[in-house]
Order: C-alpha cells, then structure tokens, then sequence
C-alpha cells in the first residue's frame, strides 16, 4: 500500500510538471512532457515507494513480536502529528505552485512526515511518555562511572539469570547498580532473535532490570561509556570494573574466572542460588516446557527459569508442551547443572 500511494503521487507530481514544461515549449509538447513525466514518476516513483517501505519497517520488522501499548499510543500520537506538520508545510506549496502539482506534492509531503514521525515516536514511546508523566516506566538515569566501590556493574548474563533481583531485594545486593548501554543493547539484539528461546531470554533480561530499579535501596544507572578501545563486551566490563573497583555482577564462569584473576570482585547470583538451594535429585519431579529436539533421537530440551538446561528422554514429540518430567541425575558442569529426566508415568 505504502508502494502505491507513494507511486500514485510522485507520478501525478511528474505528470503535472512534464505538462508545465512541454507547455512553455509549446502546445503539442505538453501532451509529450506530461507522458515523459508519468512514465518516469512511474518507474522512480514505485523504486522510491520501496525504499521508503523498506527504511519504514527495518525497526518495526524488528520489534513487531514486543509491541507494547505505550508504543502504539505514542506512534498513533506520531502519526497524527505528522500528519499536522505535513499540513502546514504543504499548504503553502498548494498556494505557491501550480494546483496540478502543488497538491501531489503536498500530499507526499503530508505522507512522508507522518510515517517518519509515527516511527520515530513509538521508537522512543517510553521516554516521550514518561517526559509528560503519562509513561508506565521512569527513564533510566545515565551517568559516566568514575572510582565507585561500593556500586555493583551488572552484566548481560547475570540479568538474564534473574536472581540478581531476589538478591536486590532480599538487601544482600542493594545500592547503585551499574548496566553499560552495550550491554543493554546486547539483551534487546538477544530479545529480537528470530530464536524463541533466546528471544524469551532477552526479554527476561529487560524485564529484571526494570524491575530491579523499582526495589527500594537501589539505584538502577545506565553507564554511557563504550570503552572503544576493547571490542568485545567481557573486555569492556572488565575494563570498567577495574578501574572504577564497582563489583562485577555475573553468571558468566569465565568471565568471573578472569575477572578473579584480576584482583575484581564478583557476585555471582547463580552461585549463591546453589549453595542455598536444596539439590534436586532422583524421583524429583518438575514441570518443564519442552523448547527443541536433543541431540539424541526422541530427547527434548527445555530450561528452568533459571536458565538450567533439562535433558528429557522421549518428549522429542512434545515440543512445544509443558510436560510432567521424572529428575534420574543432575550434573554440574563449569556452566551450571545439567538435568537428565524422563516423562512422568
């Protein structure tokens, strides 16, 4: 539809300004300017209608699957904004320019700036919104951290895991709590993976750190600083933790393992979790949503909220389900516990 319409006027634009300029010629050349015209408006007006398409649903194509309400409230509100701006700046192009084309070119005037600004305004729906005290969620603060060792640095992995939040409000791990933009940005690429279980992950990891700010006694910041001189994201962490002596707040053993090495400290949720937690043992039985074939025929895979990986004989048929699963071992590996079960008689 956008393809069309986007078509429709740059073609009744070129249209209108073949004729204007085969008419200053002379009579028989309007007729001519106006096929020139259109022809072209066809051509580059259908090419141009794609781009605009294609540049409209790069970010939307991306986040369709975590549309929320405040989103579609702010793009509608974009929308019609557009469309009073595209108003205003293409009447005066209807006064100053020939009918003909001054409409066609107003009209695409009015459709481009309504489709960037209802974009970009559900793009940016929560700060837009929190800006007027009409947002569900406050925005982030954002700081540069300088020497700060009584803070905590938190990383994708330890947000995904979730426990950091318990901990939070348990007041074990209260105070200010340090998330980098790139490790924001690492959970929403992890949340817009075409992967339902690592979609479902990122999400989770977003949804602790909004909580996390709402716990009382602690001060949720997002750190601006990209660290450009280290590339990969543990690189950047450590680099930061170092300096600053902030804790470091992973799941992540070798990352922890490495951070250790240097002399920083770490808290480590899931470690904590296990040493506190009853082991589950053989007999025990949970419910598991079964997520993917194993590597053994008729094996499913599924995960605890935790992120521990369950190993199910004959639920290969059952993905997609939740099952009733019968624990037979739970083994530890340098990532966590493993568990191997079978589907509950």
């Amino acid at each position: 539809m956008m393809v069309e319409a986007t078509r429709l006027l740059v073609t009744l634009t070129a249209t209108a300004a073949g004729f204007m300029v085969g008419s200053k010629i002379g009579e028989s050349s309007a007729v001519v300017g106006a096929t020139i015209g259109a022809g072209l408006g066809y051509v580059f007006g259908g090419a141009f209608g794609r781009l605009v398409r294609r540049a409209l649903d790069v970010a939307p194509s991306a986040i369709v699957p975590r549309v929320s309400g405040p989103q579609l409230f702010a793009g509608a509100f974009g929308i019609g904004l557009g469309i009073a701006i595209g108003l205003a700046l293409g009447l005066p192009i209807v006064f100053l320019m020939p009918p003909e084309v001054g409409w066609p070119l107003a009209a695409l005037v009015v459709l481009l700036i309504a489709a960037f600004a209802g974009t970009v305004f559900s793009a940016r729906a929560d700060e837009l919104l929190a800006s007027v005290g009409l947002g569900v969620r406050k925005p982030l603060a954002t700081h540069r951290l300088d020497s700060d060792p009584t803070s905590f640095l938190v990383d994708s992995s330890a947000a995904i895991d979730g426990r950091i939040l318990d901990l939070a409000r348990s007041g074990l791990a209260r105070g200010r709590h340090w998330v980098p933009a790139f490790v924001v940005d690492e959970l929403q690429a992890i949340a817009d993976s075409g992967d339902p279980h690592r979609r479902r992950r990122g999400r989770r990891g977003l949804d602790v750190l909004e909580s996390l700010r709402d716990v009382n006694g602690v001060e949720l910041a997002i750190l601006e600083e990209h660290v450009p001189e280290f590339p990969e994201v543990d690189a950047k962490l450590l680099a930061i933790a170092e300096r600053s002596e902030a804790t470091l707040v992973t799941t992540d053993h070798n990352l922890a393992a490495a951070a250790g090495v240097r002399g920083i400290g770490v808290l480590n949720p899931h470690l904590i979790a296990e040493s506190m937690r009853p082991q589950a043992s053989a007999g025990d039985l949970i419910e598991v949503a079964v997520e993917k074939v194993g590597s053994e025929p008729g094996q499913g895979v599924g995960y605890l909220d935790d992120g521990t990986m369950v190993v199910i004989e004959q639920a290969g048929p059952s993905v997609g389900k939740t099952v009733e699963v019968q624990i037979s071992n739970a083994v530890r590996t340098q990532m966590g516990r493993m568990l191997f079960g079978r589907l509950a008689a």
